[in-house]
């Protein structure tokens, strides 16, 4: 993927804004930016880190561009590890436009996306778990995206990583000097060092794979589907959550007749939320449409919250859908505690049925539980990885996919220690997993996979 050349792209998001940025790099970008800018004092534009104002210049007809700043910024500290230029003109896309079109007439190319990380990744500037977290930092929609992302920027997981790979190193080497000296076999207390070493270091990965479990939403966002019968607050709840009034609200049973999407995000983790169509019998072809939709979202739900109505006592449909839908993927919430709760008057002779789980009180008219709805959610979804841990947040499906595979090698590697096996076919394991961790942080992985990676980020990054 790489070469030597002379990229150049508009930096900054296209329309319209105060200040946009046309980036350079590579080796003629000083050459480049001194044929294009006129600096207003006299000085000169080799001086690395001083952003610097002046003028851009068409070379060919002497005509002003536009009043700019400067700045260089020299190999190797740079973003890229090469000479980089970057040109702060005024964001009118015609300018960007025009800045860029005279770059490439003065020998630059356009950069394909991504190819800037590239290079930084290519210069050992960062690894590949770093590259990929300047993708997810730009994609972030909200805080907490933002903030596991600048983490992973930082190289948390590459630090997590790097002692384990050194480990496995240390396990290698003793077995390839027991194969090379014969004389030097693996006495049974190495052998219980060694197997002890590999334990942990399958444990650390372990933690750190069953961490996606949560970072996946993190990245991704997921499904939460607002179920119940007719008339029980579902629509309202569902605009308490995204504070607006994007459902119809009525009194009347049967006024959401098919599910309604929106987005929004909660606790800082993105979700979709699904208002269905409430889920009872009926004869109208249009509601029994939406009910079987209902009943698909339900399914097709990362979270289904099953709204109860605390007014009223359980009847037939909430019995159903609470026998329906499964625990682990419910949360139950009685809604209207702002009127007088008849469901906690009725008897388990009644019903036949009792709450296993706690449900959460809230009332959609006055905001009260939805706190501590939110809360519950967000427990449901990150088990024991909340966002003040310090620990490492996985959020990467190929990342993931990695390590599983590693813990995988290294288990068998340990059991056919434990059964003597022969030291060359355990080290065909013990490489193998070493060269899966190194796909994490790019020293393993071949140019296609780089390309496809890299390839999703945007141009000018």
């Amino acid at each position: 993927m790489y070469s030597d050349d002379t990229i150049a792209a508009i930096s900054t998001p296209p329309g319209r804004g105060g200040i946009g940025v046309v980036r350079i790099s590579g080796p003629d970008s000083l050459k480049i930016a001194t044929a294009l800018f006129h600096l207003e004092a006299a000085s000169e534009l080799d001086v690395p880190n001083r952003a610097q104002f002046g003028r851009m210049i068409d070379p060919a007809s002497g005509e002003l561009v536009d009043e700019a700043i400067l700045t260089y910024f020299k190999a190797p500290r740079s973003y890229t590890g090469e000479d980089v230029i970057e040109i702060s003109c005024h964001g009118s896309p015609i300018i960007l436009g025009r800045a860029l079109q005279l770059a490439i007439e003065r020998g630059a190319r356009v950069a394909e996306p991504g190819e800037f990380t590239f290079r930084a990744f290519f210069n050992k500037r960062i690894d590949l778990a770093q590259a990929q977290a300047v993708r997810d930092v730009i994609n972030a929609q909200t805080e907490f995206q933002a903030r596991v992302a600048a983490k992973q920027l930082e190289g948390e997981l590459s630090s997590r990583i790097t002692p384990l790979k050194d480990s496995l190193v240390e396990v290698i080497v003793h077995l390839e000097s027991s194969v090379e000296f014969v004389e030097d076999d693996i006495s049974p207390q190495t052998a219980s060092i060694l197997l002890g070493e590999l334990g942990c270091v399958v444990d650390a990965l372990t933690a750190i794979a069953d961490s996606f479990a949560f970072g996946r939403y993190v990245k991704e966002g997921f499904d939460l589907a607002i179920v119940g019968r007719p008339n029980v607050g579902k629509s309202s709840v569902f605009n308490r959550l995204i504070g607006a009034d994007r459902a119809i609200v009525t009194e009347l049973p049967g006024t959401t007749r098919d599910a309604l999407y929106e987005s929004t995000s909660i606790s800082g983790v993105p979700v979709r939320l699904i208002d269905t169509a409430g889920i009872r019998e009926t004869a109208d072809l249009v509601e029994s449409i939406g009910v079987t939709r209902s009943r698909t979202a339900i399914a097709d739900a990362d979270i289904s919250l099953l709204v109860l109505d605390c007014t009223s006592a359980l009847r037939k449909e909430d019995l159903e859908l609470l026998d329906s839908v499964p625990e682990a993927s419910r949360i139950i919430a009685l809604n209207k505690t702002d009127l007088p709760n008849r469901l906690e008057e009725q008897s388990y002779e009644e019903t036949g049925f009792y709450f296993t789980e706690q449900p959460v009180s809230i009332s959609a008219l006055t905001g009260h539980g939805f706190e501590e709805l939110t809360a519950k959610i967000f427990e449901r979804l990150s088990g024991s990885a909340a966002p003040e841990r310090d620990d490492v947040l996985l959020t990467d499906a190929r990342q993931h996919s990695a390590i599983r595979k590693s813990i995988g090698l290294l288990r068998d590697a340990r059991e056919l220690m434990i059964q003597r096996e022969l030291e060359e076919i355990i080290l065909l394991r013990l490489r193998a997993a070493l060269a899966s961790l190194g796909e994490i942080t790019g020293e393993t992985l071949t140019d296609d996979i780089l390309g496809q990676i890299f390839s999703t980020f945007c141009i000018g990054k």
